[in-house]
């Protein structure tokens, strides 16, 4: 199972993201939220999500800060950022900070399922090649013995 954190201030939208984690439509398990990024970013410190959905306007630290500062604690965590906003250079701050996907609010359940998985896939090809570079090391290590 892969472990989701959600960070949305306004109640429906963190509802209706809960409920499409929970539908139990993929290999998710919600492990905490937040209705702003300071007391999201002290959670997930303990939880150590693999996917952090967060808003990227919220009080005290909004989602592209909080993106940030998670980035340096789980370099290895997966980020979507829900936004209200169409305006580029939130996009490209996003970017920059290395968050996975950028999505405009409204977002369907079955829309965020799907860049879940999508996620979930990604997460699966760097634990391969992750396990493939051990693996050269390893064979590396036998034959500089020989």
């Amino acid at each position: 199972m892969y472990k989701v954190f959600i960070a949305e201030d306004e109640i429906v939208v963190r509802e209706g993201l809960r409920n499409s984690i929970q539908s139990g439509s993929g290999p998710f398990v919600l492990v905490g939220e937040a209705s702003d990024g300071e007391m999201a970013l002290s959670i997930m410190k303990d939880v150590k999500p693999d996917i952090l959905i967060t808003d990227i306007r919220m009080p005290f630290v909004d989602g592209l800060s909080l993106s940030r500062i998670i980035k340096k604690i789980l370099p290895w965590i997966k980020i979507i950022i829900i936004s209200g906003h169409d305006e580029f250079q939130y996009a490209q701050e996003a970017i920059s900070i290395g968050v996975d996907e950028y999505i405009l609010k409204p977002v369907s359940a079955s829309g965020m399922l799907a860049i879940l998985n999508k996620l979930v896939d990604r997460i699966e090809q760097e634990k391969m090649h992750l396990s493939s570079i051990e693996n050269l090391k390893q064979q590396a290590r036998s034959n500089s013995d020989l």
